[in-house]
């Protein structure tokens, strides 16, 4: 059984991304104040579902204890470990990070960028500036990691959606410690945990907001896009990404480098922000 928390209140008539996880998983709608600490929720969650029956394990210990296998330095993984071998009645509770903001992820956007780098793509030699929208800021992240570790002469930029420069900053940091020390074999070629190593290029966003929250005309503006162009964007994730995308395009750039947004979804939660914002989707019908 999978346990999904979902930021925020319960929508009156369960449609998109809110019905989809219904379906899936038995689902807790969080106050955002108690939302924005996301390891505190998690964990607190974890232990009322365990109680005293049950053992709890994140997704990173499991990464951790398995690079490490012939070491014991990580007890937390090996006291669960312990527990299970007491009995298998033990209910075991795994914890997987909101926005996959864990190091483990960067290995999944690495293969994305490999496969965007042939040659029958976007190559390896032509210099490109990749955007993104960053919520936790993990993809934006494993896309500068995978541009070391290939070579590649590209440049991201992630428009800045929940937190300050400050904050992604600190993450980014955090994840590249996290990744090097959990696959220091595969990369060890790669220095990419200096200080002053500044993977990417934090871009504030046009019109900045509380995360979330959407403002008067975008969806009009979401609408023309995908009118004009067939590309459908959101408001809160998106057509942040896509309005740095256009600006960087409009200007010039010497080294003539190609402009490449990477969508990254976020449309089935415009079915919830049509509900929380009558007045502005209610514009589309004219």
């Amino acid at each position: 059984m999978s346990h999904l928390l979902l930021r925020g209140e319960q929508p009156e008539i369960l449609t998109g991304y809110n019905l989809m996880s219904t379906i899936y998983g038995n689902v807790t709608y969080v106050p955002r104040t108690i939302y924005a600490n996301r390891e505190d929720m998690l964990k607190n969650y974890a232990r009322s579902v365990a109680r005293n029956t049950g053992s709890v394990l994140w997704f990173s210990d499991i990464i951790q204890a398995s690079s490490t296998a012939e070491s014991s330095t990580f007890p937390n993984f090996m006291q669960m470990d312990a527990s299970r071998s007491e009995g298998n009645h033990l209910q075991k509770i795994l914890v997987v990070n909101e926005g996959a903001g864990d190091s483990v992820a960067l290995l999944g956007i690495i293969r994305l960028v490999q496969y965007l780098s042939q040659n029958h793509l976007l190559g390896k030699q032509k210099a490109v500036k990749f955007v993104v929208d960053a919520g936790t800021g993990t993809t934006a992240i494993g896309i500068g990691l995978a541009a070391i570790f290939l070579g590649l002469p590209w440049e991201v930029h992630a428009v800045m959606l929940a937190d300050k420069i400050d904050g992604y900053r600190k993450q980014e940091k955090h994840l590249i410690s996290e990744f090097s020390k959990h696959f220091n074999d595969e990369f060890i070629d790669h220095d990419v945990n200096k200080e002053d190593a500044g993977i990417v290029n934090w871009v504030e966003r046009d019109r900045p907001r509380k995360f979330g929250n959407i403002l008067d005309g975008e969806m009009v503006v979401c609408q023309q896009i995908a009118q004009q162009t067939g590309i459908l964007v959101d408001p809160v994730y998106t057509l942040a990404a896509w309005e740095t995308a256009m600006l960087l395009s409009s200007q010039e750039d010497e080294e003539g480098a190609e402009v490449v947004m990477l969508h990254t979804g976020g449309t089935l939660g415009m079915f919830g922000l049509a509900q929380r914002y009558k007045n502005y989707f209610g514009m589309l019908k004219k």
